[in-house]
């Protein structure tokens, strides 16, 4: 479908990104993406903002791939949207029947009628039924937006508890004997890692989500954050991941796995990067989901073309360094981008090696269907390429029902210490528990 495209600059890119944002809640669906200017060597913009539903396709898993597939096909534009981890249940013989207080469906994409790509000052404005007093309505609707100076990053954790009670799905005596449970299935060779995730919620809680979400950016400034609204549904995401890039016969994953907590000093803060980066429980996480990443590239890829561009390399974030690696591969044009995701779905990085036996056992110890959160969010382009992270760090709320969730977890191997495990799960809770006591 033919967008007719626009450019502007703008001399305050940061103020007009929150009034964009601001401006988008307007509209039932919206989804905004955000690097914060992390330093990607795979990124293509700094922030995208998609509103204003042309069509869409909402569904359960049952044949979602397949009902994608022809969404995708038919429409031929750029579409916007999430795959909930229970897709999982489309692509292999599972089932999810843990509690869900959240109730997102399982798939859900739509054309966007204005879409904004936003790098360094300047603005893409991607319309259809373009005409420029459109564009310059908008614009002076946007401008009109005042923004909110947000508190400084470094004042987390340090504040007073507020009206949100947060309550734990799983509590910590129960945590160690499941996890005793994982660790039994590794010895006895059933699997060899797992990512066993565990659920923190309040009930009767109302917040502002953009608020919400723009206090969560501050004080993470990841490489892909995200803003999704569905109605009553929303995603407010500070994702350190990448999930599956494809650009043109370049398809890339980028799995995190390996986690260290920030220094208050540089000093402290390179010893701690070193001893990450030189930890063989650590890394060999990694290397066993790489292993599951390459493999599930060879199913599609030209032959001889997977490999390992980067191993266990050390990335900083505002509240914790990790280990990342990045796999890639070569795949033939006429391969349907819909076929790429579904035989790499769900991300290893979020299951556990072997995949399918790890997704059992996850189902069987955790108390929470995952729905969305260790889904993915992205787009596709009308060349069929596409873009999705890993939905990690993340609140989501469905304002409705006045239901916050959000969830953490671990990989779990055969050198996992039941106690640094929970210790690293509220390590990666910080940002969102400290957001969630001090919002409004």
């Amino acid at each position: 479908m033919l967008r007719t495209t626009t450019k502007i600059k703008v001399e305050n890119i940061s103020k007009f990104k929150t009034q964009l944002l601001k401006w988008a809640q307007q509209f039932k669906t919206a989804v905004w993406l955000d690097s914060n200017n992390y330093q990607q060597q795979h990124s293509n913009f700094d922030a995208v903002l998609a509103v204003d539903t042309i069509s869409k396709i909402e569904t359960n898993y049952t044949n979602a791939f397949q009902k994608l597939k022809e969404y995708q096909s038919n429409v031929n534009d750029y579409i916007f949207g999430y795959l909930s981890y229970d897709l999982k249940n489309d692509v292999e013989k599972l089932t999810s029947s843990n509690f869900d207080g959240l109730h997102f469906p399982d798939l859900f994409f739509f054309q966007p009628k204005k879409i904004f790509l936003i790098k360094g000052d300047t603005i893409e404005f991607k319309y259809l039924s373009y005409n420029q007093n459109e564009i310059d309505l908008d614009l002076e609707k946007i401008n009109h937006f005042k923004t909110k100076i947000l508190k400084p990053k470094a004042v987390i954790l340090s504040g007073i508890e507020g009206q949100v009670k947060i309550k734990l799905r799983i509590h910590k005596d129960e945590y160690f004997q499941k996890l005793n449970a994982v660790l039994n299935h590794i010895h006895r060779g059933d699997i060899y890692e797992a990512n066993f995730c565990q659920e923190f919620y309040s009930e009767n809680t109302t917040i502002s989500p953009v608020e919400v979400y723009q206090n969560l950016n501050e004080i993470s400034k990841s490489p892909f954050a995200t803003f999704l609204k569905l109605n009553d549904l929303f995603l407010l995401s500070a994702s350190p991941e990448r999930y599956l890039k494809k650009d043109t016969k370049i398809v890339i994953s980028q799995p995190i796995k390996g986690t260290a907590k920030r220094a208050k000093n540089y000093s402290e803060d390179l010893k701690l990067i070193e001893k990450l980066t030189q930890n063989p429980k650590e890394i060999a996480e990694n290397i066993m989901i790489v292993d599951l990443v390459r493999n599930d590239l060879s199913r599609f890829a030209i032959k001889g073309s997977v490999k390992v561009d980067e191993l266990c390399k050390a990335y900083t974030f505002e509240q914790v360094h990790q280990l990342i690696s990045t796999i890639s591969c070569k795949v033939k044009r006429n391969l349907h981008p819909v076929d790429i995701i579904k035989n790499t779905f769900p991300m290893g990085s979020m299951t556990g090696a072997p995949k399918i036996s790890a997704m059992k056992i996850i189902e069987e110890l955790e108390e929470t269907k995952r729905g969305l959160y260790s889904g993915a969010v992205g787009y596709f382009t009308p060349k069929g390429n596409f873009d999705f992270n890993v939905i990690i760090r993340s609140i989501l709320y469905n304002a409705s029902k006045k239901y916050i969730s959000y969830s953490v977890g671990s990989a779990i191997t055969a050198q996992s210490i039941p106690k640094k495990e929970y210790e690293e799960c509220l390590l990666k809770a910080k940002a969102m528990k400290y957001v969630l006591l001090n919002s409004k």
